[in-house]
């Protein structure tokens, strides 16, 4: 175990599987004591268990970050447990097989999707804000790390709701790091490529997972560590030189011009590898 968080105390939302479980395990690793928040207690216990049994320092805790009293009671049991907050890492997401399902175009788009992605992904996080941010103050600082998507950044054909909800976690991350900067609380958002986790291994057809990766600038795609080690050094202090920032971490599928790809299969089927 390294000390680069040694003595912060870290919450990670929907932290129960996937990447924000794979973010919990590596802040503890990294020295923070963590809270392993998710909707889903047993999952959060789980996660929780195998930071205990690493040797590290874990809280699980059962939220609905829908409910601003559940998200209350849960800063209340983390600060109860370890006395402060110094890192919010906001990553739960809907995003569901039925969830995606009908989150489609504006016109076919469930308004009942439409609601859930913006109470879960948005409106939760600004609560987990709302909640978090004086104890931060009280500490006298902290790092908030807010998951958002390219999908809030560039238009696609479906997932209307998702790409809404995220593209205001872009703005919020922003709004928070202009009004407690001067206090000492950082605010940045990663924008998350496709990485393959359970979740996506078990929703997401092998086709389209082939359609993404052409659309990345990296031989494979991504895998939860790669999310969860640039969430541990935006937690450090190690970027305190970083805030209002939204961080591409999505393997190059935001940086280039739509033309790539069919360009670089144009000069392929002609031999060449040369533009």
């Amino acid at each position: 175990m390294t000390a680069r968080l040694e003595g912060k105390v870290a919450i990670v939302t929907g932290s129960g599987h996937g990447i924000g479980a794979e973010t919990a395990r590596v802040l503890a690793a990294q020295g923070a004591r963590v809270a392993v928040v998710d909707i889903e207690l047993a999952a959060a216990q789980g996660v929780a268990a195998q930071i205990d049994a690493a040797g590290g320092q874990a809280l699980a805790v059962q939220v609905d970050v829908t409910s601003e009293e559940s998200i209350r009671a849960m800063v209340s049991a983390v600060v109860e447990r370890f006395g402060r907050i110094d890192v919010l890492h906001n990553n739960a997401a809907a995003l569901d097989t039925a969830q995606r399902q009908a989150d489609r175009d504006v016109c076919n788009v469930d308004v009942a999707a439409w609601d859930k992605a913006l109470d879960v992904n948005a409106r939760g996080a600004m609560l987990c804000c709302k909640h978090v941010v004086p104890h931060m103050l009280e500490a006298g600082g902290g790092s908030i790390v807010f998951a958002t998507s390219g999908f809030g950044q560039l238009g696609d054909v479906t997932l209307t709701a998702y790409a809404a909800s995220k593209a205001a976690l872009m703005a919020l991350a922003r709004s928070v790091a202009a009004q407690y900067g001067k206090q000492g609380i950082r605010s940045n958002a990663i924008m998350i490529g496709f990485v393959i986790n359970d979740h996506a291994q078990k929703t997401v057809p092998e086709e389209i997972k082939q359609i993404l990766l052409e659309q990345h600038l990296t031989p494979e795609l991504g895998r939860p560590r790669q999310i969860a080690d640039v969430v541990a050094f935006l937690a450090s202090e190690e970027s305190s030189f970083i805030t209002g920032a939204v961080i591409p971490v999505d393997g190059g599928f935001t940086s280039h011009s739509p033309a790539m790809v069919p360009l670089r299969q144009y000069f392929e089927r002609q031999g060449s590898n040369k533009l």
